[in-house]
């Protein structure tokens, strides 16, 4: 799978909804409880981040749960690209991007997302065929007018903003024609999580799969 093909299937799967959760899951138990109730709510893109030692058999029990689309966050390298795909994982995010990272997802098949956090990383990202990019971190990299400023001199280019956006200001991103989708932890709080709480998170995800409705500008980037 080519960068370029690896571009359009993450545009795919930033197209299923305004918001892609951001999990950090300690215990493999709340796994499956965890994407029901993000899917119930109209979030099907989950990204479960390599942060935690439970982090790659929680992506092997969400990915059979019915209409989840489960990825693997803070891909490093390419043995955490070839352990994501071992673990089920359909697409990759990383806050970088390195040459042997982009070849270890070529060679899995396994669609990256890329991290860039200047005009200078972006180029390079699309020189290596990626056109569907992670902005991170988004908040302290200029937030939502530094995207917006981009768009002008690189048209092509589509983001997912992640790293200090909110429920708060999620629809400044979502609103900006080059923006795809919004990646937040903000809709699996980890005290929720702990607390089995999955109704309420169900109805987070519900007021997050709303924000793209909200804004007529959203998705444009698509």
């Amino acid at each position: 799978m080519t960068p370029a093909e690896q571009s359009v299937r993450i545009r795919e799967i930033c197209a299923l909804a305004p918001v892609i959760p951001v999990l950090v899951i300690e215990d493999a138990a709340w796994a499956v409880p965890l994407a029901q109730a993000l899917v119930a709510g109209g979030l099907p893109a989950l990204e479960v981040t390599l942060r935690t030692p439970d982090a790659l058999a929680a992506i092997t029990a969400m990915a059979a749960v019915p209409g989840a689309v489960v990825g693997a966050g803070t891909v490093l390298n390419a043995q955490d690209a070839r352990r994501a795909a071992a673990a089920g994982a359909r697409f990759a995010v990383s806050p970088g991007l390195t040459p042997t990272l982009a070849a270890a997802c070529t060679d899995s098949a396994l669609p990256l997302l890329p991290g860039v956090a200047t005009a200078s990383e972006a180029m390079a990202a699309q020189e290596a065929g990626f056109d569907a990019l992670k902005f991170f971190p988004a908040g302290p990299a200029g937030g939502a007018g530094y995207l917006k400023a981009l768009a002008g001199p690189l048209p092509a280019l589509g983001f997912c903003p992640t790293g200090g956006v909110s429920a708060q200001n999620a629809t400044a991103y979502l609103s900006l024609p080059n923006v795809l989708c919004v990646g937040g932890s903000w809709v699996a709080p980890e005290a929720m999580m702990r607390a089995g709480d999955w109704a309420g998170i169900e109805a987070l995800a519900r007021q997050a799969a709303e924000l793209g409705a909200a804004e007529p500008g959203a998705g444009a980037g698509k």
